[in-house]
């Protein structure tokens, strides 16, 4: 069933999707109801699955292992109307690493398969990519005030949990800085959401789905408002490096290396303010643009 979306605190209602009901066991698997957020389309947005993923199979999973990577196909398009069932499959439970399967199910369907890898905390070797410098979130821009003419658009971005800034301006309305497949976006939970390491690794994975396919819209020089555009999640890979809070702010570094067949491609990096890299995303969408409003690529 659809939760009913709170548009006093859609923050609640976010936290109200991860929040799975266990069920009774099968054997050598453990069984947890998922419900849904209202979405406009009358699907089930990719994040939320991707966030109750998380919890799944974090519940089935010592305290002292945190997920460090899930790599996961969607399947079918949810229907927001109908519960979503959880399968975990244990597979694997290591001396340092322990790895889960899981399934989403709806009217017996899959609809999401994927799995995720557990790791005990571990000492090792560590460098990163440097967090590239752009404007402060706060010099930014919200976008809520740039929709002013645009009352729909400006109603669902308020009911939206996540906040976001884009650094080279938004792609609601029309594109912005020319056809180039790279942007940077600040973004955060819209309010504190507590201190739980879980809580906030499945936020992470819930605004790790937002934004991400606009990359490769970029590249094709194309909006969200783009009559008969076509966009879909296909796969989604996340890795989580460091502990980091989801109710702060992030920049979320994207670019497409290409895009082709109907497909593009799209990697991303999350950094804390102080530039810490605290996970990196991959996904490829199905992207159908109509001909006449393509970009062709740089010669």
């Amino acid at each position: 069933m659809t939760i009913d979306a709170r548009t006093d605190d859609p923050v609640q209602t976010m936290l109200d999707v991860i929040e799975l009901e266990r069920m009774e066991a099968r054997t050598h698997e453990d069984i947890f109801l998922g419900r849904s957020h209202f979405m406009p389309s009358g699907r089930v947005f990719g994040g939320q699955v991707l966030s109750q993923v998380v919890s799944a199979a974090a519940r089935t999973i010592a305290d002292d292992r945190h997920v460090h990577s899930l790599h996961g196909y969607f399947l079918r398009p949810g229907d927001m109307r109908k519960d979503i069932t959880f399968g975990v499959d244990r597979i694997h439970d290591g001396r340092s690493f322990a790895r889960r399967r899981v399934q989403g199910y709806q009217d017996g369907v899959p609809i999401f398969s994927g799995i995720l890898s557990f790791q005990d905390e571990d000492e090792g070797v560590e460098h990163q990519l440097p967090m590239p410098e752009v404007p402060a979130p706060e010099d930014l821009p919200d976008p809520l005030r740039e929709l002013d003419r645009h009352p729909h658009s400006q109603r669902l971005l308020a009911a939206n949990p996540i906040e976001v800034r884009h650094v080279e301006g938004s792609l609601l309305v029309e594109p912005t800085g020319g056809a180039r497949p790279t942007q940077a976006v600040w973004t955060r939970v819209r309010r504190p959401i507590g201190d739980s390491r879980l809580l906030h690794q499945a936020a992470l994975a819930y605004l790790s789905d937002y934004t991400i396919q606009e990359p490769s819209m970029r590249g094709a020089g194309v909006a969200w408002s783009t009559t008969g555009l076509k966009v879909a999640s296909l796969d989604h890979a996340m890795w989580w490096h460091r502990p980091a809070r989801a109710d702060e702010w992030l920049l979320y570094v994207q670019e497409s290396p290409g895009a082709q067949g109907g497909r593009g491609l799209a990697f991303g990096r999350l950094y804390t303010r102080d530039g810490a890299l605290v996970a990196s995303v991959a996904q490829e969408i199905m992207l159908r643009v109509p001909t006449s409003d393509a970009v062709s690529p740089p010669a």
